[in-house]
C-alpha cells in the first residue's frame, strides 16, 4: 500500500521537484527531497493542515510565495520528468524513507553550516548541501504516525 494517494501526474510532479531541488545531490538526495513532499502530504499539523495531496504540497503558497523555490524560479522544475526521476518518485510514494529526511517536513540549503533549529524546528541531519528539520516534540504527532 502506498504511503500517500497518487496519480501518474503526481509522480511527474514529484520527479520534477526532486530533480529541480537536488539533482546535484544524486539519487539519495533526490529521494530525501521526495520524502519531505510525501511527509507534508501526510502530516496534518502546522503549515500543512490544509495540504492533502502531492499537488497541494508542491504548489502550496506561504507568505505570498511558493513553498518550494523551484516552482517560482526553477527552469528544471518546468522541464519534463525523466524516467530516472519517475522511478525514484514511485519509490518515495510507495515505501522509501531514510534518516535524516525520515520524518522531516522541511529542508533547505543554507550555503553554510546547518543551524541547530530552523523556525524553532530541530535539525535531524544534513545530506550534502541540504539540512533537514522535523517537527519539534509534541507539535505534530501526525508526522510520526506513518
Amino acid at each position: 500500500m502506498a504511503r500517500v494517494a497518487y496519480t501518474s501526474k503526481d509522480i511527474d510532479l514529484i520527479a520534477r521537484m526532486m530533480r529541480a531541488e537536488a539533482v546535484g545531490e544524486g539519487r539519495l538526495g533526490m529521494l530525501m527531497v521526495g520524502n519531505v513532499i510525501v511527509n507534508r502530504a501526510k502530516a496534518d499539523c502546522l503549515d500543512f493542515e490544509e495540504v492533502r495531496s502531492i499537488r497541494d504540497v508542491i504548489f502550496q503558497v506561504q507568505g505570498g510565495n511558493y513553498s518550494f523555490e523551484a516552482v517560482q524560479k526553477g527552469s528544471l522544475f518546468y522541464s519534463p520528468a525523466r524516467e530516472t526521476e519517475r522511478r525514484l518518485a514511485r519509490q518515495v510514494v510507495k515505501y522509501w524513507r531514510q534518516h535524516p529526511s525520515r520524518y522531516a517536513l522541511w529542508y533547505f540549503n543554507p550555503y553554510a553550516p546547518c543551524p541547530p533549529t530552523w523556525y524553532s524546528q530541530p535539525l535531524t541531519g544534513q545530506y550534502k548541501q541540504h539540512c533537514y528539520y522535523e517537527p519539534a516534540a509534541n507539535t505534530c504527532e501526525s508526522a510520526y504516525r506513518f
